[in-house]
């Protein structure tokens, strides 16, 4: 990818996140035919002995379905984005923050404040997500309570969204490489559904150690 084509993706969904922002509100209301975030963690909770087991199994599903032929074709019209994020690369995205956003419910955070909307986008980064957040003074598993979550203040979010723009470009150009190898046929299906599999399998990773349990001394966030 050139430096025009990064700065142009930069733009859409680095600066801005509109992009990201209409999926997150999307994975928030649901769309036709797909349940909200807070219903597809509640579906988990109330079927599993804890909340542990319930985002093993969630994120083993949506390994699954990130993986699956024509995941994001099959969304269609319902996910008509104002942005130019790629459709293909728009499935696994709405796939994994609806994802992240079930594991911070569950955990007991409120998907619906700004802090934790932007933690659920900082996941999608992957591992780089904690790098992410300890350059700006957030260390995860160093006690993080909901309390620091939501001393986040706007400026500290705001570049938290710019550096996961960089790593999204990045991760926008290693598909376009995947999507050459989707033209060849079979191998191409493969390749495709191991590599969103396989990132999303990170990222439900990555969402499990962002956000840790609540004690019950704690208010959510």
């Amino acid at each position: 990818m050139n430096l025009k084509a990064k700065n142009a993706l930069l733009y859409r969904f680095g600066s801005s996140f509109n992009g990201l922002g209409w999926l997150y509100d999307g994975a928030i209301n649901g769309i036709p035919g797909v349940d909200g975030l807070e219903d597809l963690a509640e579906s988990y909770g109330t079927r599993h002995r804890c909340v542990d087991e319930a985002i093993d199994r969630l994120i083993t599903w949506q390994v699954a379905k990130a993986g699956a032929a024509g995941f994001a074709t099959g969304l269609g019209g319902a996910l008509t984005l104002p942005v130019a994020i790629p459709a293909n690369l728009a499935g696994v995205l709405y796939t994994q923050i609806r994802m992240i956003g079930a594991i911070a419910h569950l955990r007991g955070y409120n998907v619906r404040s700004d802090q934790v909307k932007t933690l659920v986008v900082a996941c999608l980064a992957g591992s780089a997500a904690l790098d992410i957040l300890k350059d700006v003074g957030i260390n995860i598993g160093a006690q993080v309570t909901t309390q620091v979550i939501l001393r986040i203040s706007g400026q500290v979010l705001r570049r938290i969204n710019r550096a996961v723009g960089f790593r999204l470009v990045t991760k926008a150009g290693s598909r376009g490489a995947v999507n050459l190898v989707k033209g060849v046929p079979l191998v191409g299906g493969v390749v495709g559904g191991t590599f969103d599999a396989a990132a999303t399998k990170v990222v439900g990773r990555t969402a499990k150690r962002v956000f840790v349990p609540i004690t019950a001394e704690e208010t959510a966030v």
